[in-house]
């Protein structure tokens, strides 16, 4: 018999202004769930989450859009989440 193991998908993962797939959700996740403990540059959150960093740059604009993470400093940005959004329910 086959298990089926679900993914609890981050709640800001699922955006509104575009379709939502899987795979995007679970990028998202991956983003979201590093950037709650601290913030990161986007090389490093790349490194971490096991995403290319073109995949993570571009989750990272698109979260921005959403105004679910935003960017600090000069020259090297920190991704930090802002804290809008849906919140987990635990």
């Amino acid at each position: 018999m086959k298990e089926s193991i679900k993914l609890i998908i981050h709640p800001n993962a699922y955006l509104k202004n575009i379709r939502n797939v899987h795979c995007g959700l679970v990028a998202r996740t991956k983003i979201l769930v590093l950037l709650e403990r601290q913030g990161f540059v986007a090389s490093k959150l790349a490194k971490e989450s096991a995403l290319s960093y073109g995949v993570v740059m571009h989750h990272l604009r698109l979260l921005t859009n959403e105004g679910i993470v935003e960017r600090k400093g000069n020259g090297r940005y920190v991704w930090l989440a802002t804290g809008l959004g849906q919140k987990r329910l635990s």
